[in-house]
């Protein structure tokens, strides 16, 4: 039961943390620290998304699993669990570099507002 606990505690912070890559830009706009550990998980994300690398996390809650006594998940979390509500079906290789660029993009437009802000504030 720990095992299994475990995993699924794995699989919570690797939501969280493709959320926190995604959308984390926005928290930028609060809190000055963000930058400095959102920047780096976004273009960690980014490369495992463009590469096609497998992502530690889904090896770490495959252990789990296996210790568990349950199955690992096939492929990576993505194709596991967020496959059909992330990516629509017929996902090919060009789109996935197109949702890796509108993330890419959607960062430099936040962090571009959050560093026009912190400009306006100290004039």
């Amino acid at each position: 039961m720990l095992y299994r606990l475990a995993a699924d505690l794995v699989l919570s912070l690797h939501l969280l943390y493709i959320v926190f890559s995604v959308f984390g830009a926005v928290l930028a706009l609060r809190w000055r620290w963000v930058p400095w550990l959102q920047l780096p998980c976004a273009a960690w994300a980014f490369f495992v998304m463009l590469a096609g690398a497998p992502c530690p996390l889904t090896d770490i809650e495959n252990h789990f699993r296996a210790l568990a006594g349950q199955a690992g998940v096939e492929g990576g979390f993505i194709e596991h669990y967020l496959l059909a509500v992330i990516y629509p079906e017929g996902l090919t290789r060009e789109l996935q570099f197109v949702l890796g660029a509108l993330v890419l993009i959607f960062n430099v437009v936040i962090y571009a507002w959050v560093l026009r802000r912190r400009r306006q504030t100290r004039a």
